[in-house]
């Protein structure tokens, strides 16, 4: 479906949009070749980005009233920078993509870092995944090659 047959609207995520972000997170598993990753359920997702404490925010893309894309995002503290975005997952349905909608929500996060004044944006993309390392260009992003990632899971 063309884009400019559709309306697009990005907007921040909220609590009844959290099925249907689970959805998406889902398709990115299987996209990503690890479907088995995902363990949260849907009440710790709610939980933990609209219960007392949130720690994650979110943009979505709603196309003629359907939730097509997503963008989730948390804040990192860098000792040596302050805060900083963390870009844990952006993703725009299969159907949707090469339209603009990633565009829309990329703008959205750096507008929302420059407001709230943080240091910079940083997110993770997989050595393979092409199609988003030429977007991610777009932004005169930096790859570092240097860092390994280190994580201990429970």
């Amino acid at each position: 479906m063309p884009l400019d047959n559709a309306k697009v609207v990005i907007r921040p995520a909220v609590k009844e949009d959290c099925a249907r972000i689970m959805e998406l997170v889902h398709e990115l598993a299987v996209y990503e070749k690890a479907p088995e990753m995902v363990t949260v359920d849907l009440e710790h997702f709610k939980e933990s980005g609209f219960g007392p404490n949130p720690v994650w925010w979110a943009y979505v893309a709603e196309a003629d009233g359907l939730i097509v894309g997503f963008a989730l995002y948390y804040i990192r503290y860098s000792t040596w920078q302050g805060q900083k975005m963390y870009l844990e997952d952006i993703l725009i349905t299969e159907e949707w993509r090469r339209k603009g909608i990633g565009t829309l929500l990329m703008d959205q996060l750096l507008k929302t870092a420059a407001e709230r004044k943080f240091r910079g944006v940083s997110w993770q993309v997989l050595d393979w995944n092409t199609p988003a390392i030429d977007f991610y260009k777009k932004y005169n992003t930096t790859f570092d090659g240097e860092w390994v990632n280190v994580m201990v899971n429970f």
